[in-house]
Protein backbone atom coordinates (compact mmCIF):
# COMPACT_ATOMS: atom_id res chain seq x y z
CA UNK A 1 0.00 0.00 0.00
CA UNK A 2 1.38 3.36 -0.66
CA UNK A 3 2.53 5.15 1.85
CA UNK A 4 -0.24 7.78 2.99
CA UNK A 5 -2.84 6.07 0.96
CA UNK A 6 -6.21 4.70 2.06
CA UNK A 7 -6.66 1.14 1.52
CA UNK A 8 -7.18 1.83 -2.44
CA UNK A 9 -3.90 3.42 -2.44
CA UNK A 10 -5.77 6.40 -2.55
CA UNK A 11 -4.50 10.35 -1.50
CA UNK A 12 -6.04 13.37 -0.77
CA UNK A 13 -5.19 15.96 -2.87
CA UNK A 14 -3.57 18.89 -0.67
CA UNK A 15 -6.06 21.98 0.21
CA UNK A 16 -4.84 24.87 -1.59
CA UNK A 17 -3.78 27.97 0.69
CA UNK A 18 -5.77 30.85 1.35
CA UNK A 19 -5.86 34.00 -0.75
CA UNK A 20 -3.38 36.39 0.53
CA UNK A 21 -6.28 39.21 0.61
CA UNK A 22 -8.19 36.52 2.86
CA UNK A 23 -4.95 35.73 4.64
CA UNK A 24 -4.56 39.62 5.07
CA UNK A 25 -8.37 40.68 5.90
CA UNK A 26 -8.13 37.38 8.68
CA UNK A 27 -4.96 38.77 10.27
CA UNK A 28 -6.71 42.79 10.14
CA UNK A 29 -9.92 41.23 11.97
CA UNK A 30 -8.08 39.95 14.54
CA UNK A 31 -5.78 42.95 15.00
CA UNK A 32 -8.79 44.76 15.85
CA UNK A 33 -10.76 42.55 17.57
CA UNK A 34 -7.58 42.46 19.99
CA UNK A 35 -7.40 46.26 20.10
CA UNK A 36 -10.96 46.34 20.70
CA UNK A 37 -10.77 43.81 23.55
CA UNK A 38 -7.71 46.30 25.00
CA UNK A 39 -9.57 49.41 24.51
CA UNK A 40 -12.97 47.93 26.47
CA UNK A 41 -10.61 46.70 29.46
CA UNK A 42 -9.28 49.88 29.41
CA UNK A 43 -12.66 51.20 30.10
CA UNK A 44 -13.47 48.53 32.51
CA UNK A 45 -10.62 49.52 34.35
CA UNK A 46 -11.33 53.03 34.65
CA UNK A 47 -14.45 52.45 35.64
CA UNK A 48 -13.35 50.20 38.90
CA UNK A 49 -13.79 46.81 37.23
CA UNK A 50 -10.67 44.01 38.36
CA UNK A 51 -10.69 41.63 35.14
CA UNK A 52 -9.46 38.48 36.35
CA UNK A 53 -9.85 36.73 33.15
CA UNK A 54 -9.50 37.54 29.42
CA UNK A 55 -9.83 35.67 25.76
CA UNK A 56 -10.35 32.25 27.91
CA UNK A 57 -11.05 29.10 26.10
CA UNK A 58 -12.98 26.76 26.96
CA UNK A 59 -14.73 22.83 25.61
CA UNK A 60 -17.85 25.07 25.10
CA UNK A 61 -16.79 28.76 23.92
CA UNK A 62 -14.40 31.80 24.34
CA UNK A 63 -14.91 34.57 26.75
CA UNK A 64 -13.48 37.82 25.40
CA UNK A 65 -13.37 39.37 29.21
CA UNK A 66 -14.69 38.48 32.73
CA UNK A 67 -14.18 41.37 35.34
CA UNK A 68 -15.30 41.59 38.97
CA UNK A 69 -16.48 44.65 41.01
CA UNK A 70 -18.05 44.62 44.49
CA UNK A 71 -18.51 41.13 43.97
CA UNK A 72 -20.57 41.14 40.73
CA UNK A 73 -19.10 39.18 38.01
CA UNK A 74 -19.91 40.39 34.39
CA UNK A 75 -18.65 37.94 31.66
CA UNK A 76 -18.48 40.77 28.99
CA UNK A 77 -18.53 39.94 25.16
CA UNK A 78 -16.46 42.52 22.87
CA UNK A 79 -17.97 43.36 19.15
CA UNK A 80 -16.17 45.50 17.18
CA UNK A 81 -17.92 47.30 14.17
CA UNK A 82 -17.81 50.56 12.23
CA UNK A 83 -20.85 51.46 14.62
CA UNK A 84 -22.14 50.82 17.91
CA UNK A 85 -25.61 49.85 16.20
CA UNK A 86 -23.50 47.43 13.72
CA UNK A 87 -21.94 46.01 16.97
CA UNK A 88 -24.69 45.41 18.68
CA UNK A 89 -26.97 43.84 15.69
CA UNK A 90 -23.77 41.08 15.46
CA UNK A 91 -24.44 39.04 18.75
CA UNK A 92 -26.53 36.35 17.39
CA UNK A 93 -28.89 33.85 19.62
CA UNK A 94 -26.14 30.67 19.45
CA UNK A 95 -23.41 33.38 20.15
CA UNK A 96 -25.00 33.84 23.45
CA UNK A 97 -25.51 30.59 24.15
CA UNK A 98 -22.06 29.42 23.77
CA UNK A 99 -21.25 32.28 25.73
CA UNK A 100 -22.91 31.21 29.03
CA UNK A 101 -21.58 27.70 28.60
CA UNK A 102 -18.57 28.64 28.65
CA UNK A 103 -19.30 31.11 31.51
CA UNK A 104 -20.52 28.18 33.76
CA UNK A 105 -17.11 25.99 33.05
CA UNK A 106 -15.27 29.48 33.85
CA UNK A 107 -17.39 30.51 37.25
CA UNK A 108 -16.59 26.81 38.43
CA UNK A 109 -13.06 27.24 38.35
CA UNK A 110 -13.82 30.52 40.26
CA UNK A 111 -16.42 29.69 42.80
CA UNK A 112 -15.23 32.53 44.99
CA UNK A 113 -16.25 35.30 42.30
CA UNK A 114 -19.48 36.69 42.10
CA UNK A 115 -20.72 36.74 45.27
CA UNK A 116 -22.98 39.30 44.22
CA UNK A 117 -24.44 37.84 41.11
CA UNK A 118 -23.48 37.60 37.53
CA UNK A 119 -24.31 39.02 34.50
CA UNK A 120 -23.42 38.91 30.81
CA UNK A 121 -22.71 42.67 29.13
CA UNK A 122 -21.55 43.37 25.53
CA UNK A 123 -19.00 45.74 25.39
CA UNK A 124 -19.50 47.37 21.95
CA UNK A 125 -16.61 49.28 20.13
CA UNK A 126 -16.43 51.21 17.19
CA UNK A 127 -14.47 52.04 14.61
CA UNK A 128 -13.00 55.38 15.83
CA UNK A 129 -12.38 53.14 19.16
CA UNK A 130 -15.35 54.86 21.49
CA UNK A 131 -16.75 52.18 23.69
CA UNK A 132 -20.43 52.18 24.92
CA UNK A 133 -22.18 48.83 27.17
CA UNK A 134 -25.35 47.11 27.68
CA UNK A 135 -25.70 45.82 30.77
CA UNK A 136 -26.95 42.93 31.48
CA UNK A 137 -27.52 42.30 27.68
CA UNK A 138 -29.07 38.86 28.21
CA UNK A 139 -29.79 35.93 30.89
CA UNK A 140 -29.31 32.34 31.54
CA UNK A 141 -32.37 30.54 31.04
Amino acid sequence: MPRGGGRLGLTRAPRPAPAPARQERGRGAERAGREAEEAACLWLAEDGWEIFARRVRTARGEIDIAAEREGLVAIIEVKQRATHDDAAASISARQQARLMAAAELLLARHPARGSAGVRFDVLLVDAEGRVGRIEDAFRLT
